[in-house]
């Protein structure tokens, strides 16, 4: 019987509930810890990944083998089954994330402002720990490492529930992390899987015990986890992102950049979906954009203009602007104007990335100004959105929300903060009625 069977075992014979109990406790031990502690955790964790390669080749060979089986409504698609595979330059990736993890600075402990009340009585807001995050995720075998490394970095214990198409890797990989940070004398708890799908909504009504939800999937997915739960939930929908091409262009650049942005990995979020080319430019410039792209076997989508100037080419009608393809397919639309761009990003897209490629400054900065998205991006690639290439170390996932954390979170996002009085027995009664004392509420250079 394999180690990652044995934990599947142990792991259904324990309720949800008692899971998330167990990464309670555990998370009380990861909050004061200090950093030399969880760093050593860290190397720990990319050391054994390296040494247990070929255990989880062999449990991701099983889910791929399964995977293959699938039909009808259950097939997986050719994007799922990319993120699926787990091979030697992925597994490379993910021991480097552990590491550039361990290697950022401690987000915990640090002085995010201070306030002298009064003499004193000084008032400091520091940063710590969510407490529990439980992050549900779909055919992702590096989610498990990154999620693992951010949350231990930062303090939190972590509960992970995959999908059932990667359900054989990511047990092997966490058996592999537990057994590496139980090893530094960590509770192994620290890093939790729970299997099945009826766990879900289990770990969704934990609001007691479970800090943050993070799911990492389809639309649906998130969705339906954003619907119910009282959990507070990290996470976007879609990756609809777009690159505009304005009228002032360096077009080796835009061809350059779009190639990029929509083969580089066309699964992933960060994806380029929708390409808008300014009119004046769209007769001139299609035409190499199509022959560029159908050279990667690109399947192009496209409005009437750009069907009418692309004859001879086959392009299919645009069905639905606000389409994640998530393969190898793109969407082509001709635009009047910047603004014209701007409202069509806003109409159609998600809030995740939108790049515009121009030569002129200034529609450069009117783009930025003004368009609503975790990421704005100028003459670059909108595969930049990313925790790890923004020097995050890693991501635990990209939010599309205001509040708390947006675009690539990594570790910042998985810290809160708690207000610490340090006084010599003050009162509030000191500070009310004729005689009272006045707070001198100086801000202190932290």
């Amino acid at each position: 019987m394999s180690a990652a069977v044995v934990i599947a075992e142990a792991t259904a014979a324990r309720s949800t509930r008692a899971i998330a109990e167990s990464a309670k406790l555990a998370s009380r031990v990861l909050a004061p810890l200090d950093e030399a502690a969880r760093n050593a955790a860290l190397e720990a964790m990319a050391g054994a990944l390296e040494a247990a390669s070929a255990e989880l080749f062999a449990a991701n060979a099983e889910d791929l083998e399964a995977a293959a089986s699938l039909s009808g409504d259950e097939k997986l698609s050719s994007a799922t089954l990319a993120r699926l595979k787990l091979n030697e330059g992925k597994l490379r990736e993910m021991v480097e994330q552990v590491r550039s993890v361990k290697a950022l600075p401690d987000p915990l402990g640090r002085s995010l402002d201070a306030i002298e009340l009064d003499k004193g009585l000084n008032l400091m807001k520091i940063s710590v720990p969510l407490g529990v995050l439980t992050v549900i995720f779909e055919a992702r075998p590096d989610a498990v490492t990154q999620i693992a490394a951010l949350a231990l970095k930062s303090g939190n214990a972590v509960i992970m529930k995959p999908g059932r198409e990667v359900e054989r890797t990511a047990t092997a990989l966490v058996r592999v992390l537990r057994e590496a940070v139980e090893k530094q004398g960590l509770p192994v708890d620290s890093i939790s899987l729970v299997l099945g799908r009826e766990r879900v909504a289990e770990l969704l009504g934990l609001h007691d015990l479970v800090d943050m939800v993070i799911p990492r999937g389809s639309k649906a997915l998130v969705e339906y986890v954003q619907a119910n739960t009282r959990i507070p939930v990290l996470g976007h929908a879609e990756g609809v992102c777009h690159i505009y091409v304005d009228r002032s262009y360096d077009e080796a650049l835009a061809l350059r950049v779009i190639d990029d942005a929509k083969t580089d990995y066309p699964a992933v979020c960060n994806a380029v979906e929708t390409v808008l080319v300014h009119r004046e430019i769209a007769a001139e410039f299609l035409p190499k954009l199509a022959e560029r792209l159908r050279a990667k076997s690109v399947e192009l989508h496209g409005d009437a203009t750009v069907r009418d100037l692309l004859r001879g080419v086959e392009v299919e009608a645009v069905d639905d602007w606000h389409t994640e393809y998530g393969e190898l397919a793109l969407s082509i639309g001709v635009v009047e104007s910047i603004d014209a761009a701007i409202e069509h990003i806003h109409t159609h897209g998600s809030s995740h990335t939108e790049s515009i490629i121009t030569s002129d400054a200034a529609a450069a900065e009117k783009f930025l100004r003004e368009v609503d998205a975790a990421g704005v991006f100028h003459n670059a690639s909108t595969r930049f959105a990313d925790g790890f290439r923004y020097g995050f170390g890693a991501e635990v996932g990209i939010s599309t929300s205001k509040f708390h954390a947006r675009g690539p979170v990594g570790l910042d996002g998985l810290t809160t903060y708690k207000y610490v009085l340090r006084g010599h027995g003050q009162i509030a009664g000191d500070y009310r009625g004729a005689h009272a004392r006045a707070f001198t509420h100086k801000r202190v250079v932290a």
